[in-house]
């Protein structure tokens, strides 16, 4: 049995493991998601081959070397996943999630590009210290921005709390910690995979959908709530993500990530 000793080996050996994917297959754009459907979508769309389906993780890549990974949920996989891309060292990384609205002005249906995150999850701490900001690359942003602006779609800016806790929807006192601190949205991952792509140095980004508001008595999100979110708008969601991913690969322009 061969010993591997670098971080390099273990992803490489690693990053097929968890998708059935060979690394040769791996496109140098990605697109991250929660939801299977997201990649079976895609893989209808372009007729390409689903990898993964019996692994934790299922991924599938078009024939312009754009690929698709459903990485499951919360931030110790989102860690996971974008400590393994480094594998193949991906030129950009787009996160397609969905996220609480914790303002009036965030309606379910709008998207939110996030400016930075609050780093909620603890798993980041594992990375950098806590002062770390997590932020996205700006430069992948505007692609994905122009796109939505191209659909004559409107959508947010702001900074989302990630937390690592998933039922917090009863707690008034973690309401008011959300309100005290201003955020614009909640969900579980995107802190940890703009830390986590900083620490890989991956050019790396976030587009996420309102689906629920969890901090009114009816917003909490329910199955029906949530298959209505998905016939509305997940379609277009990831419409956004495939044009503005495949316009950076092809104007081919290079994201700096500058080390410190």
């Amino acid at each position: 049995m061969n010993k591997m000793l670098t971080k390099s080996q273990i992803t490489r050996n690693w990053l097929p493991r968890y998708t059935g994917m060979p690394l040769g297959e791996f496109g140098k754009y990605v697109l991250l998601t929660n939801f299977g459907n997201y990649v079976k979508h895609f893989a209808e769309m372009f007729g390409c081959k689903v990898y993964g389906e019996d692994r934790a993780m299922q991924a599938a890549t078009n024939k312009d070397g754009l690929t698709i990974i459903n990485y499951g949920i919360g931030s110790s996989n989102a860690a996971t996943i974008m400590d393994l891309l480094s594998a193949v060292a991906p030129k950009g990384v787009l996160f397609l999630g969905k996220c609480g609205g914790l303002k009036t002005s965030s309606e379910i249906g709008h998207f939110i590009l996030p400016i930075a995150a609050i780093r909620g999850e603890g798993t980041s701490n594992d990375y950098f210290p806590p002062e770390v900001p997590a932020l996205p690359s700006f430069k992948l942003h505007k692609f994905v921005s122009d796109k939505i602006l191209a659909h004559n779609v409107d959508y947010r800016t702001g900074v989302i709390y990630t937390t690592n806790r998933r039922v917090w929807e009863h707690d008034e006192e973690f309401h008011k910690r959300l309100h005290d601190m201003t955020c614009i949205g909640i969900d579980m991952e995107t802190a940890t995979l703009f830390i986590v792509g900083h620490a890989n140095e991956i050019a790396r980004g976030a587009l996420l959908l309102v689906s629920d508001v969890p901090v009114t008595p009816d917003g909490v999100k329910t199955e029906e709530s949530d298959r209505v979110v998905t016939a509305n708008w997940v379609d277009l969601h990831l419409q956004i993500g495939i044009e503005a991913m495949t316009e950076l690969g092809n104007k081919g322009e290079k994201i700096k990530h500058f080390r410190y």
